[in-house]
């Protein structure tokens, strides 16, 4: 039997964005990533780099999976933040990640100079399709971001705070609860859409 490589670093991520999103990076253990991974610690150091690294790496790529999994169109703009809810819904490992990256981070990003990047190339995405109405200049890139960061607040509090969701929509029903922030985030998408703020 060969070894697959591949395989391996594949299980790894798997593993520490599981690890990850539970212990945050201080309470995750390289251990506990080898023992579900079924690779060796040295295996981690290997093709990650250590524990640092590769929690920057897992925050980044799930990042990355939500930018092209939830694609904004101005065409269906507010499907599409409906698109983008169901994607925080069915993947809950970003929002756990995010929070533990800004409660342990201390401001530090690992690998922030390519994440910025991806961001301004999403930026730049959204202003060539027209998602957001902006002068193609530095005043309309900064509304773009702006407007992209409150549609990001707008969809990813439902989550990052189920317990006030909870308490505030008065339900025992997080399905419930869910499908009334879900209808809702979309009513109000359509409403910025219709007012011009967006498409």
């Amino acid at each position: 039997m060969t070894y697959d490589a591949e395989a391996t670093r594949r299980r790894i991520f798997d593993a520490a964005t599981a690890e990850f999103a539970a212990h945050g990076l201080a309470g995750a253990r390289i251990e506990r990533i080898a023992l579900k991974a079924r690779a060796n610690k040295q295996a981690i150091y290997l093709y990650f780099g250590g524990k640092d690294k590769l929690f920057g790496e897992v925050v980044r790529s799930k990042v990355d999976e939500v930018c092209h999994g939830a694609e904004l169109r101005a065409a269906d703009f507010a499907e599409g933040i409906g698109r983008l809810f169901d994607w925080y819904r069915e993947n809950p490992d970003l929002v756990r990640l995010l929070l533990w990256e800004a409660l342990e981070g201390h401001g530090e990003v690992q690998g922030e100079p390519e994440r910025r990047e991806d961001y301004r190339a999403r930026v730049r995405e959204f202003q060539a399709a027209g998602v957001v109405r902006a002068p193609a200049d530095e005043e309309g890139t900064r509304l773009t971001q702006d407007r992209i960061f409150t549609i990001l607040g707008l969809v990813v509090w439902n989550f990052a705070v189920p317990q006030l969701r909870r308490l505030v929509l008065d339900e025992e029903d997080d399905e419930a609860a869910l499908a009334r922030r879900r209808a809702s985030v979309v009513e109000t998408a359509r409403a910025l859409a219709e007012a011009g703020i967006f498409t």
